[in-house]
């Protein structure tokens, strides 16, 4: 699986969870095992940079997705899906202001924001009441298999 992290933010963090969890997102996605997805982490400066740029909005955000192949979730028992996902761009410090809102922890947060990231990378949005319901359900869905997945033994 090709998840390539590069950390621009100054922050420290696990990358291995990161890239596990969207390792993980993309299996449970049906992505080709050789589609690529590269995640950088940013300061908020940059993030209000891109934030700007391409959302028109100022200020930092917490996750943007830049897809590059469009590709979409495989179908269930078909040939999975094989490409060149995108870029997930990350700010560490405004996951960490999120995290303490929500009571939990940065790497939660981080691992929340990259699923969802990887989401909209595959097509998923939730401008509308029904995507945000399917969207934030597979975001859950993802997220607690992968805890599982996580604690349970080798």
């Amino acid at each position: 699986m090709g998840v390539e992290l590069r950390n621009e933010s100054g922050v420290e963090v696990d990358h291995s969870s990161l890239q596990r969890v969207i390792a993980f997102g993309m299996s449970a996605l049906r992505v080709h095992s050789d589609a690529e997805v590269a995640v950088i982490l940013v300061d908020e400066a940059a993030m209000e940079e891109l934030h700007i740029e391409w959302m028109g909005e100022s200020g930092p955000t917490d996750v943007l997705s830049f897809p590059m192949d469009e590709l979409r979730p495989g179908p269930e028992g078909g040939e999975e899906s094989l490409g060149i996902l995108g870029d997930i761009v990350l700010c560490p410090t405004v996951a960490a202001a999120q995290a303490e809102g929500a009571g939990h922890s940065v790497m939660a947060e981080l691992r929340m924001l990259s699923v969802h990231g990887l989401l909209h990378l595959l097509g998923f949005d939730h401008a509308e009441p029904a995507e945000e319901k399917e969207m934030f359900g597979l975001q859950a869905e993802i997220l607690s298999a992968f805890d599982t997945h996580e604690q349970s033994p080798a």
